[in-house]
């Protein structure tokens, strides 16, 4: 099939982006768009534990050090995939040293106590 002079005098019609794509009419908000679902189901998972909370599970209690709530820092401490992870320590040992932990908070941890005033800085390792 041959072209008809009609066809090749018009013009290639631009290709519209994908909406995840930049482009220089419409350029991205800096620090990317809010999810209010994805906050709201974070917010969930994570529960009660803020610093300086002390949660009991099944296995031992922990007292909460910090919380990443960035995703890029959570995936890379967890070393999978994660919105979030929360930096703990088990109280019920006495070596026991921080470490990152992704669970979910479910019906069967009970928040034991909220210590105010703690901060992430104030548990900084001895050097």
């Amino acid at each position: 099939m041959t072209a008809t002079p009609a066809q090749v005098s018009r013009p290639e019609l631009p290709k519209r982006p994908l909406p995840h794509e930049r482009t220089p009419d419409r350029p991205a908000p800096a620090g990317g768009r809010p999810h209010p679902q994805r906050d709201a189901r974070v917010d969930s998972e994570i529960g009660p534990r803020s610093v300086g909370a002390i949660y009991q599970t099944s296995i031992s209690t922990y007292e909460v050090l910090a919380v990443i709530r960035d995703p890029e820092r959570a995936s890379a401490l967890l070393k999978r995939t994660a919105l979030f992870a929360v930096i703990v320590r088990d109280i019920m040992r006495a070596d026991a040293e921080p470490y990152a932990v992704g669970d979910t908070w479910t019906t069967s941890d009970h928040l034991v106590l909220i210590r105010e005033g703690r901060t992430p800085q104030s548990y900084a390792p001895a050097a």
